[in-house]
């Protein structure tokens, strides 16, 4: 059996590529991008927003006609053929496992952080490393079951963002901001384009629903439309966030804020449990992230197994309707890498950010090629202005991996190199076969 069970109905996958975009880094983010743009980080949010929506836009089409599982590797292999598709799921995969790494961290450094204990090295890799194995055996009980507990940690977690936002928009608006948003560009229009480059990776994961389309309910209207409510929801709120953060706090002490969140609605609030719930909802963002990334790693493995280009196991499905190697093997080697790293995933997190933008490049790529191979397929939703939407995206892209550090350039190709050279080593022993 190599099917997987469509349970899926709009919300729970909107919720998934929700899950997957707003993690911890918005708690943090908006102090770090204000520091390197000042108050116009409000406009960096808004230009990462539009940049990450050309590729949204092209992600929709392709999703609405393309319902297999693997998201950006099916578009590619459907677009360009076998090679080029590996490529993408190669990079796709090490991208949602090594987010699930690197999130994993941060979970335990929030999680250590709340119950008092301290976090030393040895206490972040065990809280670390427990963590997707635990939310991998979760994503064992069913696809259902697993989505259905992060559709909980989802709403919780955007629950306390908008509390945020209500609380201290009614402050500003009765009092008057206590931070400042003059001077609008202390650092010129090149700190706002530097912290939209930040900014940009917060935006990442909308493509998570295209990734599970199989198991998605009338996936041709509900992926693309679940792919927009979530893309949609995200940049509302990460927008909305940044204006009330800089109108009740000063930038230059949001920047240095290790908590920046919760300094600024002390200027609102003295509620203790309301600021300790926005700030211990960073727990729900981080564990949220680690569990669409699983989701979103593993049926890009399976989908890639079942075309032939990975082992055929990983293609298995288990009674419960899910990929039980895939799903295995994304929870215990995110583990690992966070063992063998010892807690420090700097250069992973290189090759993060040069994945993904390859990834992205793709996804505008094969739309553009699939029109031209494919004009009179029936799509149920087509990109506005194409084709000036995914030539821009292919451009945005492009841009922002030349502006990539060359340590990310390095790392990104490095890791692409072993990749090719295990395709080509697989692709022998097996029998000649179409792309």
């Amino acid at each position: 059996m190599t099917e997987l069970k469509r349970t899926l109905g709009i919300w729970p996958a909107a919720a998934v590529s929700i899950g997957a975009i707003i993690g911890a880094g918005i708690f943090v983010l908006v102090g770090v991008a204000s520091g390197i743009a000042g108050p116009s980080v409000i406009l960096s949010f808004i230009i990462a927003g539009f940049v990450a929506l050309f590729t949204a836009l092209s992600a929709a089409e392709l999703s609405s006609f393309i319902t297999e599982s693997g998201g950006s590797f099916i578009f590619t292999h459907r677009a360009f053929g076998k090679f080029w598709g590996f490529v993408v799921g190669w990079m796709q995969s090490a991208d949602y496992i090594i987010g699930a790494s690197a999130v994993s961290i941060g979970f335990a450094g929030y999680f250590l952080y709340f119950i008092g204990f301290s976090s030393t090295q040895v206490a972040l890799i065990v809280v670390g490393c427990l963590l997707p194995i635990i939310l991998a055996l979760l994503n064992l009980y069913g696809m259902q079951e697993a989505a259905g507990a992060n559709s909980i940690l989802v709403l919780l977690k955007i629950i306390a963002l908008v509390l945020f936002v209500v609380i201290g928009g009614t402050f500003i608006l009765s009092n008057g901001p206590t931070g400042t948003y003059q001077p609008f560009f202390p650092y010129g229009m090149s700190g706002t384009i530097h912290g939209a480059a930040v900014i940009f990776f917060a935006f990442v994961g909308f493509n998570t629903v295209t990734v599970i389309a199989e198991e998605v309910k009338d996936p041709e209207r509900t992926v693309p439309r679940a792919l927009l409510i979530a893309f949609l929801v995200s940049t509302a709120i990460y927008i909305s966030v940044s204006v009330v953060a800089i109108g009740l706090l000063d930038w230059n002490i949001l920047a240095t804020s290790t908590a920046p969140l919760e300094t600024a609605l002390m200027q609102a609030t003295s509620n203790i449990v309301i600021l300790k719930y926005v700030s211990i909802a960073a727990l729900f963002a981080t564990a949220s992230v680690v569990i669409s990334s699983i989701f979103g790693g593993s049926r890009a493995i399976f989908a890639m197994s079942r075309q032939g280009i990975l082992p055929k196991r990983l293609s298995v499905i288990s009674k419960k309707g899910v990929p039980l190697y895939s799903v295995l093997l994304v929870g215990f080697v995110a583990a690992a890498i966070i063992l063998a790293a010892r807690g420090n995933l700097d250069a992973l997190a290189q090759i993060f950010n040069f994945g993904t933008l390859t990834t992205f490049f793709f996804i505008n790529l094969s739309l553009i090629k699939l029109r031209w191979d494919e004009p009179n397929l029936q799509r149920g939703f087509t990109v506005p202005l194409y084709p000036l939407t995914p030539l821009l995206g292919i451009v945005s892209c492009s841009l922002l991996l030349i502006f990539l550090s060359k340590y990310a350039m390095l790392f990104g190709i490095v890791w692409l190199a072993i990749g090719v050279f295990a395709f080509e080593l697989h692709t022998k022993t097996l029998p000649e076969q179409t792309g």
